[in-house]
């Protein structure tokens, strides 16, 4: 199990605002994430945001936020995110994906907040809001290189996960054997050589029943996976399905479910409830992962 370098020893496990941050091969995992208090990830490479428990200064130069489910720990400061970059006179207008289920509810919230804090009903306006429903691949507005796969995941109340896919040209089976100048003759003469691919980068589970790493199953085409678990000890499996979240044996046994040849090769743990330390984490971690998937786990604390 590969752990974490904490950048600053000091601050406390549970103040939000003191990010992680897990390097991949062509991106960076930026973020916090402790149940309960906040779960916020920033990836800059992709111009993304998953979740925004908290606002720190380094989102605000991302365009797109994609809302796994309306709980307050991972949701109540995606408008501070928009006051913010409006404050900072960011010419470009930010985009939230919300999941369709509680889309109405999230109009209903901001309105309800901006009065509140004093705004004229007439000097009211909506940010931008994209409404979501599961299944439905979308691009992102702003890098039309990348779609997003919305899905259901069980959890106490409606919630979903996200696959972030790089859409790219790749050339077709049948012309994979032709020589260079070949191809570029192809090309001029107007055949069709290329097909569009979509390739994942990396799967958000959001918060959820450990069934749905299962269920969900698709998740482990991607080379990183980030899951959420909030519970470890061994008396706290039924805690785990009464509050709609996984607890670590869940983990455990979907991965020897779906075998070492998986091509997930990162899986990062979130979400860890905030009555543990991190060397009590670490320790639970460290026995009940398989043997197998040590090397391949992270631990986001």
């Amino acid at each position: 199990m590969k752990e974490v370098t904490e950048p600053d020893k000091q601050h406390s496990t549970h103040n939000a605002l003191r990010q992680i941050t897990i390097e991949q091969k062509r991106w960076n995992l930026q973020g916090f994430s402790i149940s309960g208090l906040s779960t916020y990830f920033q990836i800059s490479e992709l111009d993304l945001c998953v979740d925004m428990g908290e606002c720190p200064m380094s989102a605000l130069s991302l365009n797109h936020v994609l809302l796994t489910h309306s709980h307050g720990d991972h949701s109540r400061c995606l408008m501070r995110h928009n006051s913010l970059r409006r404050m900072m006179q960011n010419p470009t207008q930010a985009v939230y994906y919300i999941p369709a289920p509680v889309y109405d509810l999230a109009v209903d919230l901001i309105r309800a907040e901006t009065l509140f804090e004093g705004v004229a009903q007439e000097r009211f306006y909506l940010p931008r809001l994209e409404c979501v429903k599961a299944g439905e691949r979308f691009a992102l507005a702003y890098r039309k290189d990348l779609e997003v796969l919305p899905f259901n995941v069980k959890h106490s109340i409606a919630a979903y996960g996200y696959t972030i896919l790089c859409k790219k040209k790749k050339l077709k089976k049948e012309y994979t054997g032709c020589g260079r100048e070949e191809i570029i003759s192809m090309k001029k003469s107007g055949v069709e050589i290329e097909c569009e691919v979509r390739e994942p980068i990396a799967s958000f589970m959001g918060d959820c029943l450990g069934e749905s790493l299962w269920e969900e199953r698709h998740i482990w085409d991607s080379p990183t996976v980030v899951c959420e678990c909030t519970f470890l000890d061994e008396d706290e499996v039924s805690m785990a399905r009464k509050k709609g979240h996984t607890h670590i044996e869940h983990i455990a046994q979907t991965l020897s479910r779906v075998g070492s040849s998986m091509a997930c090769q990162n899986i990062i743990l979130t979400h860890f409830s905030m009555k543990y330390s991190k060397k009590h984490v670490l320790s639970v971690v460290n026995k009940i992962i398989p043997e197998e998937f040590k090397e391949r786990v992270r631990v986001f604390l």
